[in-house]
């Protein structure tokens, strides 16, 4: 399971401020009052919010909805002005902020001064990028910006194995990126951003596990971890993905060859009591499951974020999944408890 560096963590606790703190024993406390009285209970605000960028993306990645331009919502490009307006709202309580959902980050042109805006408010930073627009110029102002973690999706060590997953992509790219940043952390004598290599573990790369690790030592990035695949028709796995490992693995192969999620969906989630997502057009959705933004919480354009959390949709989406999650369609891949590893 996943595990900060002592690093890391020591930076993310920088961050905690004592309304943070209280805030966060506020949301555990609803979460298990909740299980005990068996109906839904929030106090708080979240610990934690994603906020997209973009839906744009430079690859076509095959289990992506973003690489396969498959969405019903609208493309575009989070606003800085908008996103200033909600982090206004939210970061006395706020600890972590992600800085993605779908697509790729960097193609937003003002993706780093909302890193930057967000950084000087003492909030724990982080994004998730295919690593293809990190030029030397680009890795220095990621530096800068005050990023406090870069993920970097690698998804094979050779260019004929990366490409089958990455549809488009460029290994040499990626790698060339990582060193630009590992390059200014040295120059600019900064401990941030804390990188990793995240290595999306699927059938086309599971014979790569041991060599991502060694790459990763010669670049120099602070660690590796492998993430089990979110596949939509994981019942037949028509695109030959899931792998053969069964650790890396979000499904059981059952005896006539079909699929399972390990997943037993218990009437509970941690997730949606302590973080949510925010499309770069302002609605707010549960989670980083609902990828099409068809479960509509709230409309930051109608509705402050804080009046949203505690709205009547909310408290409806909360109680239907204490009654029976296994119904609602974004639960059904869950990846709960079964989603990164670190070697």
């Amino acid at each position: 399971m996943p595990r900060f560096n002592w690093n890391d963590s020591t930076n993310l606790l920088s961050k905690l401020t004592f309304r943070r703190f209280t805030n966060g024993i506020k949301v555990l406390s609803c979460f298990y009052a909740s299980r005990l009285l068996n109906k839904p209970v929030q106090w708080g605000y979240p610990v934690s919010v994603s906020f997209e960028p973009t839906t744009s993306c430079n690859l076509r990645c095959p289990e992506c909805p973003s690489g396969l331009r498959q969405f019903t919502r609208p493309t575009g490009m989070l606003k800085n002005d908008f996103f200033k307006t909600t982090i206004d709202d939210i970061h006395k309580e706020l600890l972590y902020l992600i800085f993605y959902f779908q697509g790729e980050p960097y193609l937003n042109p003002g993706f780093l001064e909302m890193v930057k805006y967000a950084s000087d408010k003492k909030i724990y930073t982080a994004t998730s990028t295919n690593a293809h627009y990190l030029t030397d110029e680009v890795a220095k102002k990621t530096v800068e910006s005050g990023l406090d973690r870069l993920i970097i999706s690698i998804d094979g060590t050779t260019q004929d194995v990366y490409e089958q997953y990455r549809v488009g992509g460029n290994l040499e790219k990626v790698l060339q990126g990582a060193k630009n940043i590992m390059k200014w952390k040295k120059e600019l004598k900064s401990k941030t951003p804390f990188v990793f290599f995240q290595f999306l573990v699927v059938k086309p790369n599971e014979h790569q596990v041991e060599d991502i690790k060694r790459l990763a030592k010669e670049v120099g990035v602070d660690e590796v971890r492998f993430k089990t695949a979110q596949v939509y028709e994981y019942e037949t796995d028509p695109n030959n993905l899931i792998p053969t490992i069964d650790k890396y693995s979000r499904y059981k192969k059952n005896a006539d060859g079909s699929y399972t999620a390990k997943n037993k969906l218990a009437n509970r989630c941690w997730k949606l009591q302590h973080a949510n997502v925010i499309t770069w057009d302002g609605l707010v959705v549960p989670c980083c499951f609902d990828k099409d933004a068809t479960h509509q919480l709230g409309n930051l354009k109608t509705q402050s974020f804080k009046e949203i959390w505690h709205n009547d949709n909310y408290r409806q989406f909360r109680a239907e999944l204490m009654k029976s999650r296994k119904n609602i369609d974004i639960c059904a891949n869950c990846s709960e408890g079964v989603s990164v590893w670190k070697d």
